[in-house]
């Protein structure tokens, strides 16, 4: 019996069109990791900024400490005008122009809003942000489950 060589003399179209899927199977899931790591970026970016935005007040608090007890019931939801860049400002004034130039620096964050409030130790700064983009609105740090809102908490002694 003679010895027939069958040699393949190129790829079929079958095995063309797998390997065309697989390779796209491969790049959707690129596609998906690189829009998760776009959206884990923007998220590190608003909690470094809402952690900078907070120590900025705080900061802002022990400057002025003869007021340190009036920043107590500072919400950025509230319109607050005063500017001790022009002119010299009592302390009183100064912690006005704080409250405005805190809720400036708040508004960068998506949904941001900052609270101040007390508690037995001396106060606490807190910056809160919608990081899902889903809208949200709030009135505080994750306490409520309606609200969607990411929050950071900084407490400040006298």
């Amino acid at each position: 019996m003679p010895i027939v060589n069958k040699n393949q003399s190129g790829v079929t179209l079958v095995e063309s069109m797998i390997a065309l899927l697989v390779i796209s199977i491969g790049l959707l899931g690129i596609a998906a990791l690189q829009i998760t790591a776009m959206s884990q970026n923007t998220s590190a970016l608003n909690h470094s900024q809402a952690v900078w935005i907070a120590y900025n007040m705080s900061d802002r608090i022990r400057a002025n400490i003869t007021q340190f007890n009036n920043y107590d019931g500072i919400d950025t939801t509230t319109v607050y005008t005063q500017d001790c860049m022009a002119a010299a400002c009592t302390n009183a004034q100064m912690l006005t122009a704080d409250a405005a130039d805190w809720t400036a620096l708040v508004a960068s964050l998506p949904g941001g809003r900052g609270v101040i409030g007390s508690n037995a130790d001396g106060l606490l700064v807190s910056v809160m942000w919608d990081d899902e983009g889903t809208g949200a609105t709030g009135t505080d740090c994750g306490n409520d489950p309606n609200d969607d809102l990411t929050c950071y908490t900084l407490a400040v002694a006298q």
